[in-house]
């Protein structure tokens, strides 16, 4: 048996879109466990009463895929979810669990399948590596597809960098957020992500604060997901008022993230809290840094399912 933590995760990191991403130090856990018996799940936590308990759960949709392909069918198996991140707010809920179900089959059957075909047995299912990626492996990612390969880069989070995060208390689905997206973007939209994109990558190499600020800037997603999250607009300039370098949209939302440093997220959080409230949403502050660990083992066979 195994028990993992999985970090939350940030993706697109302004104008990355399905293409950066970045770990965070809040985590779902997940255990597993091969018995003689039939499927047994377990949930607790946020969101725990809409998690399904049987072969429809994501966990063991995940785990499926990695039997399948080593060819091994448990006879009985047990898992225990602990959710805290919050589902369908932008912080990789479902690259979580995804990672975590991957993670967790691979170990009980010998892991026998490298991360690097995990990474794209997870992309396949999730339907992009943004999230993915950084939860398996921690840190800030850049990926892309290619064909069958996932092809990746793991960048070390610059030092003393933070985030606050202003997580509202309404879902948005990814499926909605990508709703609100046009089928074709101007050219010069285009042209503008991928130059602001390669300096943040730039960025967030050599530890250039100011320069992340700059470069976080998007017009190929938030534009259009802004109708869907009251104030957001306002909430991101406050932040900045108060001193973040940059402020985002964390993935589809609805999350809006502000990178700064430890000493000024106090004020950033009470700012970015009183403007949602002021646009009619209520939401809860976190102060979260990056996670440079993705998925870890924290206990492995020989103790019991939970502790």
């Amino acid at each position: 048996m195994v028990v993992l933590r999985v970090p939350a995760t940030t993706a697109n990191l302004g104008p990355g879109f399905d293409t950066l991403g970045m770990a965070l130090n809040m985590y779902n856990y997940i255990a597993m466990v091969e018995t003689g018996n039939d499927l047994v799940i377990e949930v607790e936590g946020d969101g725990a009463e809409k998690v399904p308990r049987n072969t429809s759960n994501l966990v063991y949709k995940a785990a499926s895929r990695v039997f399948q392909r080593v060819s091994h069918q448990p006879k009985g198996l047990r898992i225990k979810i602990e959710n805290n991140i919050p589902m369908a707010r932008g912080l990789g809920s479902s690259a979580s669990v995804i990672v975590g179900g991957m993670v967790a089959a691979n170990y009980i059957t010998g892991s026998r399948l490298s991360y690097d075909q995990l990474l794209h047995m997870a992309t396949c299912m999730e339907g992009h590596p943004d999230n993915v990626a950084p939860a398996l492996i921690g840190g800030i990612v850049i990926s892309a597809q290619f064909d069958e390969e996932i092809i990746y880069r793991r960048i070390q989070p610059p030092a003393g960098l933070t985030t606050v995060v202003a997580i509202p208390d309404y879902e948005l689905s990814t499926r909605e957020a990508r709703n609100a997206l046009p089928a074709k973007v101007p050219m010069d939209d285009a042209v503008y992500n991928m130059s602001r994109t390669s300096l943040l990558v730039w960025a967030f190499m050599n530890s250039d604060m100011e320069l992340m600020g700059k470069a976080m800037e998007d017009k190929l997603h938030q534009p259009y997901r802004m109708s869907l999250i009251p104030g957001m607009d306002k909430v991101a300039q406050a932040a900045r008022e108060m001193g973040a370098y940059s402020v985002a949209l964390s993935g589809a939302g609805p999350t809006i993230i502000a990178f700064c440093t430890s000493n000024k997220s106090e004020a950033i959080g009470k700012t970015m809290k009183r403007t949602f409230k002021e646009a009619g949403v209520q939401c809860s502050i976190k102060d979260l840094t990056p996670e440079t660990n993705g998925v870890k083992i924290i206990k492995e066979k020989g103790v019991q399912l939970w502790a």
